[in-house]
């Protein structure tokens, strides 16, 4: 039976592993597809539009959040990011989930939009403080100012950990994927989510009668 695709928010605190199991769950299923946020900031080398981002000018960008076609969005540094309506919706009327790989005003935002309903919410948790810390240092790509200002911002991030649906505590990645592929599954099963059911029972219905 035709299911509707949902849309799956990973949210957590930088280091905590979201960007890793977002990364994963797009390779153990090749149906998902990853949200494109667009954003009014200049393209850098080698970046294509539509594949990291899809670039618009600032009046765009504004005309697109008038005419409502933005999910969410936000300004940060003096330009605008956000994620485009039109991709997702063209995604759930193909049956297939989009992933969001954003923080938890973005999330609050596409919970509260038209598509709320269709939205699975998941916060996941470092193991300790001192991981997170220990995480971002082993990743060697910021500088000591850098990591202090992201440890000083997971604080925010992590207490809004009970707005989610779901919250994953990220102390080993693979149970932690295991755990994020068992909720997508039983979500995907959701008896609103499969549109064609009631036409399957009216079928069964009709075989009863026909007996």
């Amino acid at each position: 039976m035709a299911r509707k695709g949902l849309l799956l928010i990973l949210s957590s605190p930088s280091g905590a592993g979201k960007s890793t199991l977002t990364r994963m769950l797009m390779a153990w299923d090749a149906t998902m597809r990853f949200s494109v946020s667009a954003t009014t900031r200049a393209p850098r080398p080698g970046e294509a539009d539509g594949r990291e981002y899809f670039f618009r000018s600032r009046a765009e960008f504004e005309t697109m959040v008038r005419d409502g076609q933005m999910l969410e969005h936000a300004e940060v540094f003096g330009n605008f990011y956000g994620t485009p309506r039109g991709p997702v919706e063209a995604n759930m009327k193909d049956g297939c989930d989009t992933v969001f790989d954003i923080d938890w005003q973005g999330g609050q935002q596409i919970r509260n939009s038209a598509l709320g309903r269709d939205v699975v919410s998941i916060f996941v948790l470092p193991p300790s403080i001192a991981e997170l810390d220990r995480r971002l240092r082993t990743r060697a790509q910021d500088s000591d100012e850098v990591i202090a200002g992201r440890m000083a911002k997971s604080r925010d991030e992590i207490s809004h950990w009970a707005e989610y649906d779901y919250v994953l505590v990220n102390r080993d990645l693979d149970a932690t994927f295991e755990q994020l592929k068992t909720i997508l599954q039983s979500e995907r099963m959701r008896r609103d989510r499969q549109p064609g059911l009631s036409d399957f029972v009216r079928t069964l219905n009709k075989e009863f009668e026909a007996r």
